[in-house]
């Protein structure tokens, strides 16, 4: 489809031209006003320093403050927090994997999953079936 269109610009527009404006650089507006020090680096390479204190950093989330009056939250201690939360980031098995294990003797959660992950597999080669037609 994009070849089809180039082919109606081709005689529109020179391919030299085309080249000279997909070549160009482009810069931010204060890129050129860097000071450059002594061995030819400018200042502003340098990563800057963190304003915040390292006690905050520990003590809060920064940055996880949605509202516009609000504060930070404060770190909790992990007992504080609900059991269901660690296992949030545990890897699950995929649709193959538990393919490959009897359907009687997978666990309720496990089984749900291989339910929700077929449906989801016959969804996309019906939906590959009728686009071909």
């Amino acid at each position: 489809m994009a070849m089809s269109h180039v082919k109606t610009f081709r005689s529109v527009i020179n391919t030299k031209e085309v080249v000279g404006i997909l070549s160009q650089r482009t810069f931010s507006a204060g890129a050129g006003k860097a000071k450059k020090d002594k061995k030819g680096g400018s200042q502003t390479d340098a990563p800057k320093a963190s304003t915040l204190a390292k006690e905050v950093k520990a003590t809060t989330v920064v940055g996880g403050n949605i509202l516009k009056d609000g504060t930070d939250p404060k770190i909790l201690p992990d007992s504080e927090y609900p059991d269901w939360l660690w296992g949030l980031l545990d890897k699950r098995p995929a649709l193959s994997e538990l393919s490959r294990k009897k359907i009687e003797t997978l666990p309720y959660e496990d089984l749900k999953r291989f339910v929700k992950l077929d449906n989801r597999r016959s969804i996309k080669e019906n939906n590959s079936l009728k686009a071909k037609n």
